[in-house]
């Protein structure tokens, strides 16, 4: 069994990095010795990484269904009756999660290697990264929500940090600050639920949580009406980190930062929290009146004086909560995909993708939260929370291995091209072989094409919401399609052809003190080593001014940026197989196997014959796309008059950017509440400590005049003072 300090060091060592490279090596190191901040790096980050490994290896020699090792250390004491516990949870999910991670950053880590090479801002990119990768593990290995909670805003800042990485484009701090503006805003719902949920219960216990609230509601403790909203709140900071409608805005923007940047938040750390505290938090989201009574489960009608009563109705308090996980995430996948149908930018393709995919994960956590809920028996119940997170997570962990190694693609794309934008592609697959098959096998098991991971992982999501949340079924299945057919869109736009040219001018950005600008199209950084000088822009453009325009050169990325992406590859083909095996046959009948057993615990029922239409839907979609772009036997430019107001609308994002920016930010607040507020303020507010400020001096303006200085004018007053004085007590004695 892995030690404790070892599970501390997972989280630690990847602190150890950044405070090495943001103390010494930022500080003292010179330029030439940039290097050895990624060695760094990639050392601590590997080492947690082993660690990762250990404890999966740990978790899976124990009865891991129920196994969890708690390693509780005391923060802070306030008084005699308040401390504050930082807890790690060692679990089947915390394991895992770690594992995937540490596996996606450090392939990240050795891909920046090479991606960042030249970059003036190579040692502070490698002061914040193995930050961000820390935070995530905070979230992943924390056993309490205060240390969530604390891990969550570390990952938050990070994120600001890395998409505004190149600070000098005006894009990059936009995005930046738009990312961090929206998540903030989400997360006051996350922090009304926590101080919900100490108000009712009065413990921030992961695991304690479901049976104090269990109790709470049987007893009428707790209203069921509070303990939805509390889901609700928790959901909101979900749905913000997530990207989940309509707090998706972020997300596209967050391009802005360096590509591996970006395969790092959409794989395995800031838009994968969200999905995974929903999933740490299932049984709260599938809670109902079946309680555990030694190895079984029983309906519970009331308690009274600490006595269980058993009885026969299950009532279920959270179903409005998981309906609402399950249909926000429906409607996002689909939402998100027909906006990936048509843009440019194969980075912007990418990130509606993710977009997609986690709004898969939560119906999947969704529709098994629902069904959990309102489940009759005990012993589905408890078949169905033993379920429960494993669709949501199974498909968090397959999918982040085939999309950190798309983003790793196309980062080799614009490493050669310059570009990210696809109509400046084409014809590229014969100079980058790597990348092409690559990329194709990412795209395919994105698509959930059998045999890859993507394949196992999505259809039990469809089986899953078909059974618990038919309402929704459909959005997930018509995104099968749309996922399909963007991805491809994407391969025979990039590939196919002849090539378009590139954008030469996107090769010099490395050139750039801190990638001062861009191409317009997503990095604004230049990975090829030759122009790794520090020429400022207005050198670089007198220089081109005399010289002819430079051409690209499409070229293979080195063995530093392949090797990752080859490693991710293997993980996108073989982790479906341990559930599935190879074929489908033991997939859709028998019971899950393999090292992923860890957090698989379901049957999966052949009547349905769902994968199977699944599988088609996803052929029928890269058919379609072959159809348009590659064989142009339909021509897209018809299509796109025929539908051009659904197009523009999908390539205008559905004017979500204008309705908060103009409409919401703008006109409402700063147009009319801003205002009135300053005009409360400065009326009403300042009017008052103003007027009352006035009043006093005008007060004391008139008794001043009352302060002569003239002793006899004062005798004269006391005495005509006397005399009134007398007179009243004189009048008064007689009456």
């Amino acid at each position: 069994m892995i030690p404790d300090i070892a599970v501390w060091l997972i989280i630690l060592l990847p602190v150890l990095a950044f405070l090495v490279n943001g103390l010494i090596m930022r500080p003292f190191a010179k330029e030439k010795n940039a290097r050895y901040s990624g060695y760094i790096t990639i050392l601590c980050i590997g080492a947690a990484w082993g660690l990762a490994i250990w404890a999966v290896a740990s978790v899976a020699g124990e009865d891991y269904s129920h196994f969890h090792k708690k390693i509780d250390t005391e923060w802070l004491t306030i008084g005699d009756n308040f401390s504050i516990h930082i807890t790690l949870l060692l679990d089947k999910l915390s394991a895992i999660m770690a594992l995937v991670v540490t596996t996606c950053s450090l392939m990240i880590q050795i891909y920046s290697q090479g991606y960042m090479h030249g970059d003036n801002g190579y040692m502070r990119y490698f002061t914040w990264m193995p930050l961000f990768t820390a935070a995530m593990l905070g979230v992943t290995l924390s056993g309490n929500l205060l240390f969530t909670f604390i891990s969550w805003e570390l990952v938050g800042l990070c994120s600001y940090l890395l998409i505004g990485f190149w600070y000098h484009k005006p894009s990059a701090a936009a995005a930046a600050k738009k990312a961090f503006v929206v998540t903030r805003f989400a997360d006051i719902g996350l922090v009304l639920a926590l101080v919900g949920i100490w108000r009712c219960v009065g413990t921030f216990d992961i695991l304690e949580m479901p049976e104090l609230f269990r109790e709470g509601l049987i007893t009428g403790a707790i209203a069921a009406s509070t303990f939805t909203w509390i889901l609700l709140g928790i959901f909101a900071g979900a749905a913000g980190k997530s990207g989940q409608f309509p707090l998706h805005v972020w997300l596209p923007d967050a391009m802005e930062g360096p590509t591996p940047v970006s395969a790092l938040i959409h794989s395995s750390t800031m838009v994968c929290a969200g999905v995974y505290l929903v999933a740490r938090l299932f049984p709260l989201f599938s809670l109902n009146n079946i309680m555990p009574s030694g190895d079984d489960f029983v309906i519970v009608d009331s308690i009274v004086n600490g006595v269980v009563h058993e009885g026969h109705k299950v009532v279920s308090y959270a179903d409005t909560a998981a309906l609402v996980v399950a249909g926000l995430g429906g409607f996002t996948a689909i939402f998100a995909a027909s906006m990936g149908m048509v843009m440019y930018d194969v980075k912007r393709v990418l990130a509606y993708s993710t977009l997609s995919q986690l709004g898969y994960m939560m119906l999947g956590l969704g529709a098994l939260a629902y069904g959990a809920s309102k489940a009759g028996e005990p012993e589905e119940f408890k078949h169905l929370l033993e379920l429960g997170f494993a669709i949501g997570m199974f498909h968090l962990f397959t999918h982040a291995f085939f999309k950190s190694m798309l983003f790793l693609a196309s980062g080799s794309l614009q490493h050669s091209t310059g570009t990210f934008d696809m109509r400046l592609m084409g014809g590229v697959r014969k100079h980058m072989p790597w990348t092409f098959w690559l990329f194709v096998i990412g795209s395919l098991a994105l698509a959930g094409i059998w045999p890859l991971s993507g394949f196992w992982s999505k259809d039990g999501i469809l089986l899953y919401s078909w059974e618990h949340a038919p309402w929704f079924f459909w959005f997930a299945m018509i995104t099968v399609f749309m996922t399909a057919f963007y991805m491809f869109r994407a391969v025979f736009m990039t590939f196919a052809g002849e090539f378009k040219g590139g954008d030469p001018s996107g090769l010099h950005h490395a050139a750039v003190p801190a990638g001062a600008h861009g191409s317009g199209h997503g990095d604004a950084h230049g990975h090829d080593a030759g122009h790794a000088t520090a020429h400022s822009d207005a050198h670089a453009h007198d220089e081109h001014a005399h010289h002819e325009p430079e051409k690209v050169h499409l070229h293979e990325s080195p063995p530093v940026m392949v090797g990752p992406m080859v490693f991710l590859c293997i993980l996108a083909i073989i982790s479906g197989f341990a559930i599935g095996s190879f074929g489908a046959l033991p997939f859709l009948g028998g019971h899950p196997h393999g090292y992923l057993d860890l957090f698989t615990k379901f049957e999966l029922d052949a009547k349905h014959g769902l994968p199977l239409i699944g599988l088609l839907v996803a052929l029928l979609g890269i058919f379609t796309a072959y159809a348009i772009y590659k064989a142009k036997w339909i021509s897209n430019e018809a299509i796109g008059a025929i539908f051009r107001p659904i197009r523009t609308l999908w390539y205008r994002k559905y004017y979500m950017d204008e309705l908060y920016e103009d409409i919401i930010v703008r006109k409402l607040l700063m147009g009319v509440i801003f205002k009135v507020s300053g005009l409360f303020d400065t009326y009403i507010i300042d009017g008052t400590v103003n007027g009352a400020a006035a009043f006093a001096r005008g007060l004391g303006g008139l008794l001043r005049k009352l302060q002569s200085g003239r002793l006899q004018e004062y005798g004269l007053a006391f005495g005509f003072g006397v005399i009134l004085i007398l007179a009243i007590v004189l009048v008064g004695f007689y009456n």
